[in-house]
């Protein structure tokens, strides 16, 4: 196989990123777009010289899948944000399942542990409550869009279908103004300009907090930001951000901020169960993206763990505090640890919010704060995308919980971590995968683990 060749291929399943896949000659091919049960014809775009591998451009589809649905968002195949668009939510569903099983399959502590059905998002559009633009030019003016997968070419997202409705609305309006008011645009290559990125997130009242990221401030920025919540009733507040480093991090680790019109913060709502908890979130502060389905899955954990009231908890990577915080009405004490400082000032504003007197906020690493715990009856976790640190697991071996929650965004860190926990004692009770993000890759998933014995890391 070589790259130019021109080849049918009949797809046998998806890989991670959603691409379908299928063996010619050993070679395994991935095809975006293609649909497991289809024959496509594809062209080779890149043979691997390392393994058995090789990736290439769907041409046409000879015989399609029933599963196969058209696709709504105008930047679907470009944007790479939602690779099953076009493929039925309840498919999408059933692949997402299998996914935690594959990946729990890769450890045999774990092969025969059972795989829950997955928890459907109420909304399959319009969901995401945050949108992380890249700000850029294009031939009609200002763009605001992503970045095509593995490229830095610069894709349109207006139109996109799966944030919430008036995210879209404001960025539409912030490009009319950043073309109306001549807003330097930042030049990765030339590392010029200053517009570097725009942040936005809405609230369950359809509020909208709008950060924007720049190389220098801008000096029409009060300008801007006024004119914005001119326009835009639902605009609450507009804030800069200062973020001098290369690189792909959005925000700048302790970037300087200053608000350019409205406020700095906004309140959103997590329904749990029959609680509604409020949460103050600021420009970069982590909350899922989907918060309708948060609620399902944190409600779910308060069930499953049913924290006595002579409990303390402990809430690694708690982000601004939601299932520490969903937790604590049952508990005697919940202690919470998050890296991010001003995470750490939303949980703490939160608890107050919530008149919650028994949750307190520690900023700092996860296993470092861990270590200067004596005691934790329960222990939730909630890491990012590479799952929790070796050193934070044996710390929650040494504690010994009677139980351990695990919320996961990636199901290999979730399996690599559970195998751990497995060899420390602890069996996986239940699994549940939720559809946090529905037409993309992604898969949040619920574990709930007992103590079985005594074995350590």
């Amino acid at each position: 196989m070589r790259a130019g060749d021109r080849v049918a291929l009949r797809c046998a399943d998806l890989d991670d990123d959603g691409a379908g896949i299928g063996e010619i000659g050993g070679v395994t091919l991935h095809v975006a777009g293609a649909l497991p049960a289809e024959e496509v014809e594809a062209r080779v775009a890149h043979v691997s010289g390392h393994a058995p591998a090789a990736w290439g451009e769907l041409r046409q589809v000879v015989a399609a899948s029933p599963d196969r649905r058209p696709p709504v968002c105008p930047g679907f195949g470009r944007c790479g944000g939602c690779a099953l668009q076009h493929l039925a939510p309840e498919a999408q569903l059933a692949w997402k399942r299998a996914r935690v099983v594959r990946a729990l399959g890769a450890h045999a502590v774990l092969g025969a542990i059972e795989v829950g059905p997955p928890v459907a998002s109420a909304r399959l559009l319009g969901y995401r409550n945050n949108a992380k633009l890249v700000v850029g030019r294009g031939h009609g003016g200002a763009v605001l869009g992503g970045y095509a997968p593995r490229s830095h070419d610069l894709v349109d997202l207006a139109g996109c279908r799966v944030v919430e409705p008036a995210l879209d609305a404001v960025a539409a309006e912030l490009r009319r103004l950043v073309d109306g008011l001549g807003i330097e645009i930042y030049d990765e290559r030339r590392l010029s300009g200053r517009l570097r990125h725009a942040v936005l997130r809405s609230n369950h009242a359809g509020q909208v907090l709008c950060t924007l990221v720049v190389a220098r401030p801008l000096p029409d920025g009060p300008e801007l930001g006024a004119r914005l919540r001119a326009a835009r009733a639902e605009v609450a507040g507009v804030v800069e951000h200062q973020n001098l480093t290369r690189g792909n991090a959005i925000f700048a680790d302790g970037g300087p901020e200053r608000v350019l019109a409205g406020a700095a913060e906004l309140e959103d709502r997590l329904l749990i169960g029959e609680r509604t908890l409020r949460v103050k979130l600021t420009s970069g502060a982590f909350f899922q993206a989907n918060r309708d389905v948060a609620g399902l899955a944190y409600a779910a954990m308060v069930e499953a763990l049913a924290v006595g009231r002579s409990e303390r908890v402990v809430d690694a990577y708690s982000g601004v505090g939601g299932i520490g915080l969903a937790l604590a009405p049952a508990a005697a004490e919940v202690i919470g640890i998050e890296s991010n400082a001003a995470a750490v000032a939303n949980a703490a504003a939160a608890a107050s919010y919530n008149a919650i007197g028994n949750a307190r906020f520690v900023a700092g690493d996860a296993a470092a704060v861990l270590a200067t715990v004596d005691r934790a009856d329960v222990v939730v976790v909630n890491p990012p995308r590479k799952g929790c640190a070796p050193q934070a697991l044996a710390q929650v071996a040494r504690l010994r919980p009677r139980a351990v929650g695990y919320l996961s965004c990636d199901p290999d860190t979730l399996a690599r971590d559970l195998a751990r926990l497995a060899a420390a004692g602890y069996q996986p009770r239940a699994l549940t995968p939720y559809d946090m993000l529905p037409h993309t890759t992604h898969v949040e998933t619920l574990a709930i683990l007992d103590r079985v014995d005594g074995r350590s890391v």
